[in-house]
């Protein structure tokens, strides 16, 4: 496969940079992005057309105002009119080495990730367990990239069997752990259970825990009750984007990747908020393949926009704080009520439903709860079914099932309530 030079290169040296000189140099990429999209993305054209914007009109980061949010319900109606990508591929098929697929479905082809400098021979001679799923979201494939670059010998797993996994971590002497918070908590609990100490029978030195809210308090657990240094600590990424922001070595906060413009925005307007107004965040990304330009992603935060004690003056996330529609992140993937109605259908049994998302310790747990027409014939055989359903449509397991008397379950309530508290 050809590869061809990016039109967006990586450039750190924007990350130290005055803003103003920054945000420059970022006017002139984003000027050359729309040029790029327009011409070459037909979904693109037709969005800027229908909203009566020309590529002329946006000369600096403040004009991506008017340029209409797209979110996901949008790329996904956009994919079934304009098959496969919704009209937001521009270049050709055979530049794209990658097609992942998210939650909906959509499909989002990615060619080749800005992975900045790395240190090559960090990882050298040292094993590493990643328990990201290569097959369906990108950041198996984005931290196996990571890794290698950096040394280290992969090993590919992913979530469950955690005996299993125990084993191998132990027999391998693996050193390094990419994965969840709560999922390298479950494994050392097991661990604990088979009668293992952890500092004592197992190599584990580092871990690059993410992907979940509320982690900090178990990578505070793992740095003093068992000597792991937790590597990166928050970092902001999804399927359809990629990254997006990485955490601070000073602790404040992530700071948000020159390869993307990030805004806060008032998710029932799509204009931007000042920096310290909580709003959801939508991001466009540098990137020629697949220019998701002013993606919502539903997730709310602020920007921090002072430079950092690290040096740095590129704004910053201090955390994501919930979402502003009705998917919920559970365990690092997105559940959509679409995902969760489609379940529901192929049971006619089930009469009403509720997901209720809670966080009694450190991971999260969904209780789902139905009301039934009738009792199935083979109860575990129809629950067993249901589970497997679920997890196969939703990519994530519920951890409970609960059968409620008729109208148990409130009216006018949301189909996935998140009751956590962090």
């Amino acid at each position: 496969m050809a590869q061809k030079a990016d039109l967006f290169p990586h450039d750190s040296s924007l990350e130290r940079l005055p803003v103003a000189q920054r945000d420059k140099k970022m006017s002139r990429k984003l000027q050359r992005l729309i040029a790029h999209a327009y011409g070459k993305a037909p979904g693109f054209k037709l969005r800027m057309d229908a909203a009566g914007i020309k590529p002329g009109d946006i000369k600096a980061l403040a004009d991506l105002q008017r340029i209409p949010v797209l979110r996901k319900d949008d790329l996904i109606k956009l994919q079934k009119e304009l098959p496969p990508f919704g009209g937001y591929l521009a270049v050709p098929l055979d530049e794209i080495d990658h097609i992942y697929q998210s939650p909906g479905p959509i499909y989002d082809p990615q060619r080749r990730l800005k992975q900045g400098t790395l240190p090559p021979d960090m990882g050298k001679g040292q094993i590493a367990v990643n328990t990201w799923s290569y097959h369906i979201t990108p950041a198996g494939m984005l931290m196996d990239r990571l890794l290698r670059a950096m040394g280290f010998t992969v090993f590919p797993a992913g979530t469950g069997n955690t005996d299993l996994l125990v084993q191998i971590m132990r027999d391998l002497k693996v050193s390094y752990f990419v994965g969840t918070p709560s999922f390298l908590a479950a494994i050392i609990k097991r661990a604990e259970e088979m009668g293992y100490d952890i500092q004592k029978d197992f190599s584990l030195k580092y871990a690059q825990v993410f992907g979940e809210m509320g982690g900090d308090p178990l990578r505070k657990m793992f740095s003093e009750k068992y000597g792991i240094t937790c590597v990166g600590g928050d970092n902001y990424l999804t399927a359809d984007i990629g990254p997006i922001a990485g955490s601070c070595e000073k602790g404040a906060g992530m700071h948000v990747n020159t390869d993307v413009i990030v805004e806060i925005v008032d998710p029932s307007t799509g204009r931007e908020l000042p920096a310290g107004e909580v709003g959801e965040v939508v991001v466009t990304p540098f990137d020629e393949v697949y220019p998701l330009i002013r993606f919502g992603t539903g997730d709310l935060s602020m920007l921090v926009t002072e430079t950092c004690a690290c040096g740095r003056t590129t704004p910053r996330l201090p955390k994501i704080m919930g979402r502003s529609g009705d998917a919920v992140r559970v365990r690092a993937m997105f559940v959509h009520p679409r995902q969760t109605d489609e379940v529901i259908s192929k049971f006619g049994e089930i009469a009403r439903y509720r997901i209720l998302v809670t966080r009694p310790a450190d991971r999260d747990e969904m209780l789902l709860q139905v009301e039934l027409k009738s009792g199935p014939a083979d109860r575990d055989a129809w629950e067993e079914s249901l589970r497997k359903e679920f997890q196969n449509t939703c990519k994530v397991r519920f951890d409970a099932l609960e059968v409620l008397p008729a109208d148990s379950i409130p009216g006018g309530e949301k189909t996935i309530v998140d009751r956590r508290v962090y």
